[in-house]
């Protein structure tokens, strides 16, 4: 199977190529918390980069509950009409857009001052940077079927704006992975216990979502692996959920891994001996591929086009790539002319894996930048700079945020849809 055949879905749409930009966190929303004229710059080098599928950075359903104060939210119809621009944009050059929805959960910043939702009042332990996330509150039923509500109404904005799918974020340890997670989920009622009540409120939103948008909306899920913590969400969990998941009209499943507290999706875990140099999940997937019956994703690491076509040649349908297509966003154009450049940052060698993964975060967010200003992109930018520099950009936005979100909460409400 080549990198260049198209891909027809469950559903019926068609995706042009087995090359996906994978979700990475642009923290380049507007003032009102819509998208930015340099997002839209951004997703133009995208679109014009060759990809056949393009997945957003993180769309905050609750604009209370943000994985970064720069986020982009859709809640409600307002400013609808910067979405479609960027819908326009990213679909120009006949690539799908699918707008990833998400949640933060715990893993929401404390210094952007909003309560903080979990499913059960556990906290992030990330050693000395623990502090800079809140002790979250449990969750009740109602603010769990609020946040099913939202996911919902999410997709169907996304819809109207004239994106071509959604994918529904449970990896990566935020809202829908800390339910999916026995370490993160110590509830005992419905929504906690066994595999299948954990499952239950991602699988209640991707039910809500398909019956709520049209049959040729794409509909998928990214999926954690497994989150690389001893008693947490294991591979043959994953294997499990992709199982429930089959029935529900889902057309694709991206499968990742990590979180905040192991970034394995950033190429470091607790235990290192998992992960490979490129494709870090790849042998994950593979297990989980043999008994899947819906189109799988693996996204993780992927720089080269031979490793591209190992994942392909492995039963996955595509491929994901995040970070290389940040230093080269016509990285797919290049490799259709035959060409094979292999995009990298500097290596990072911190002996503090977290502190590692926000630096790494930090230079791959250095070079989105200097993309939505249409600049060259530096991938041997040192980590340090790009960590300091994101630092004080974060504290800025955060303050922004924390105004944006006060005189919002005494402004009138908008119908969503």
């Amino acid at each position: 199977m080549s990198l260049f055949q198209p891909l027809i879905l469950p559903n019926g749409s068609r995706i042009p190529n087995r090359i996906a930009k994978a979700a990475m966190e642009e923290n380049m929303a507007d003032a009102d918390h819509a998208p930015s004229a340099d997002l839209l710059r951004l997703y133009q080098a995208w679109a014009e980069g060759g990809a056949g599928l393009i997945i957003t950075g993180n769309v905050m359903v609750d604009a209370r509950a943000m994985t970064g104060a720069g986020g982009v939210v859709l809640e409600d119809e307002r400013h609808l009409d910067r979405f479609e621009a960027w819908a326009r944009t990213g679909r120009a050059q006949g690539a799908a857009l699918w707008m990833q929805i998400n949640h933060p959960g715990r893993q929401m910043p404390a210094a952007l001052g909003q309560p903080t939702l979990a499913p059960s009042a556990v906290a992030l332990d990330l050693g000395r940077q623990s502090g800079l996330f809140a002790m979250p509150r449990e969750m009740d039923e109602a603010d769990i079927l609020d946040v099913q509500r939202r996911f919902v109404a999410t997709a169907r904005l996304a819809e109207r704006a004239g994106f071509s799918g959604v994918e529904i974020h449970a990896a990566h340890g935020y809202l829908l992975s800390q339910f999916l997670s026995p370490l993160s989920n110590r509830r005992q009622d419905r929504w906690g216990g066994s595999l299948p009540n954990r499952a239950r409120l991602l699988l209640d939103i991707v039910r809500g979502v398909r019956a709520s948008v049209a049959p040729g909306f794409a509909v998928a899920v990214k999926l954690n692996s497994a989150d690389f913590q001893r008693g947490g969400f294991s591979p043959e969990d994953a294997r499990a959920v992709v199982a429930l998941l089959a029935p529900l009209g889902v057309d694709l499943v991206e499968l990742s891994g990590g979180s905040y507290e192991a970034p394995a999706m950033l190429g470091s875990a607790r235990d290192e001996r998992t992960l490979a140099r490129e494709a870090y999940f790849l042998s994950f997937a593979r297990e989980i591929a043999q008994a899947a019956t819906l189109p799988l994703m693996v996204t993780g690491g992927i720089r080269r086009r031979a490793v591209a076509q190992q994942v392909l040649d492995s039963d996955m349908a595509m491929v994901g790539i995040a970070t290389a297509l940040a230093i080269a966003p016509d990285l797919p154009r290049q490799w259709a002319q035959g060409r094979d450049p292999a995009p990298q940052l500097r290596p990072i060698t911190w002996s503090n894996k977290p502190l590692a993964a926000t630096a790494h975060m930090a230079a791959v967010k250095h070079q989105l930048q200097r993309l939505a200003s249409a600049r060259p992109t530096r991938p041997g930018v040192s980590p340090l700079w790009a960590l300091l520099g994101s630092q004080w950009e974060a504290w800025r936005q955060a303050s922004r945020y924390r105004r944006w979100v006060s005189a919002r909460d005494t402004g009138p409400a908008l119908r969503t849809v």
